[in-house]
């Protein structure tokens, strides 16, 4: 479309067509100017086109999945939205999650008011700095309302839960405007990936002498030696500073997920006679082929529930080991601003259901250490009772003491939050 524009004003410039035709001339103008308005129309449809789909994505989604899953889906029953097109929707929306749970318009007015998504989504995408002239177009020939639309961040997170030390609410509310950064944990080649990074032009920042931030979205994954680095998050690369194993100690990881602690205490001690397991079969072969890619031994792995103290006690039987790192589920809320969803649609019901399972998993763990072992316990709550509440708990049923808890706080370099324990 473009092209055939650019030869319509060629020929319609040309010293020779002007003085002899002047006549063609202006039909070619007048065809030109029907075009550029039907262009106009063409991208109002488009830009009406894109309002319903977010109209009905922010209607039909429910935070019963993740909402990358949910928008996965939805965009495959849309074959005809371009690149540009998903990643507009799904910066609205994800801007939406963040803001919208603490939206207010003054003067009040009625949600269902001609013209509310429409300037509330574009309050919330100035509040999460997003700016662009896809934007802008998106915006043009929107109702004006009378109102103003601000943002309570206290608004947010409406809920009486206490959170842990170390972790200031409104700095923490706050953060939820940003996506967080990408992290990666340099193994090898440290010179090689930074040059690779500014021969691309990629922005990053050295948080340590291992730890590297790029902007979210950076495609390393299409030029970086996939075994030079892992993307794993700042604080979660930080919980390996409570490690401190020896050589040849007995180590279990026992809810083992993705195998980001794994990798990152075998890359420091290779020397390590690990164990993992999950509940989960296909996360455990995940697992291994990550090992696989990195060049590590294989640690001895197992399908197992550590909730059920008798599948660990089949498993391991009167089996003891140095340190345990108890890595446990839980509500996920030091990690929100990469899942804002889980923020906008969190039932408080769950931290209590997420505290009696972590007591139970840690618990049941704590009996396979031996006498002197560790139980490093480990979660990306920024909640008290799924971290300080659960170490006491702990300690006041077991033989294991508290010798240092903290909260890792990611919100000033835009990374998660996570709570790391050590207990012995």
């Amino acid at each position: 479309m473009r092209q055939f524009f650019r030869g319509v004003m060629r020929y319609a410039h040309t010293k020779r067509d002007v003085k002899e035709n002047k006549k063609s001339t202006a039909i070619l103008f007048q065809i030109l100017s029907v075009l550029l308005s039907l262009l106009c129309v063409l991208l109002y449809t488009n830009m009406q086109y894109l309002w319903q789909h977010i109209r009905t994505i922010i209607s039909t989604y429910n935070g019963s999945e993740p909402l990358a899953s949910f928008l996965k889906k939805y965009f495959r029953q849309y074959p005809i939205l371009g690149s540009r097109d998903r990643r507009m929707l799904s910066t609205i929306v994800y801007s939406w999650y963040r803001c919208a749970g603490g939206l207010s318009t003054t003067p009040a007015i009625d949600k269902a008011t001609t013209g509310y998504l429409e300037n509330a989504a574009k309050s919330c995408l100035a509040w999460c700095h997003v700016s662009g002239k896809e934007y802008d177009r998106l915006f043009t020939n929107i109702p004006e309302l009378p109102t103003v639309f601000s943002l309570d961040t206290a608004s947010l997170f409406k809920h009486s839960i206490v959170l842990s030390a170390g972790i200031n609410s409104t700095e923490w509310l706050q953060s939820m405007l940003v996506q967080p950064q990408l992290f990666i944990r340099i193994r090898k080649e440290k010179d090689k990936i930074l040059s690779l990074l500014s021969a691309r032009q990629i922005p990053f920042e050295a948080i340590n002498d291992t730890c590297i931030a790029l902007p979210n979205g950076s495609p390393i994954d299409t030029f970086l030696p996939p075994d030079s680095y892992v993307v794993q998050d700042a604080s979660s690369q930080q919980t390996g500073e409570f490690f401190a194993a020896a050589a040849d100690e007995f180590w279990l990881d026992c809810c083992a997920g993705a195998g980001g602690k794994s990798l990152l205490l075998c890359d420091r001690n290779p020397s390590v006679r690990l164990t993992v397991t999950d509940k989960r079969a296909t996360i455990i072969s995940n697992l291994k082929n990550r090992f696989r890619q990195y060049g590590l031994k294989l640690p001895e792995s197992h399908i197992c529930d550590a909730a059920s103290e008798s599948q660990l006690d089949t498993i391991h039987k009167d089996r003891l080991f140095d340190n345990i790192i108890c890595d446990v589920p839980c509500s996920g809320s030091g990690t929100w601003a990469r899942t804002p969803e889980q923020l906008h649609f969190f039932n408080p019901v769950a931290v209590e259901r997420f505290h009696t399972l972590q007591k139970s998993i840690a618990q049941n763990v704590a009996k396979h250490l031996k006498p002197g072992g560790r139980l490093i316990y480990i979660t990306c709550s920024v909640f008290r009772q799924e971290n300080e509440a659960v170490t006491a708990e702990i300690a006041n049923n077991s033989r294991l003491k508290v010798m240092q808890q903290q909260i890792i706080n990611g919100t000033s370099i835009h990374a998660d939050s996570m709570f790391v324990a050590v207990l012995q």
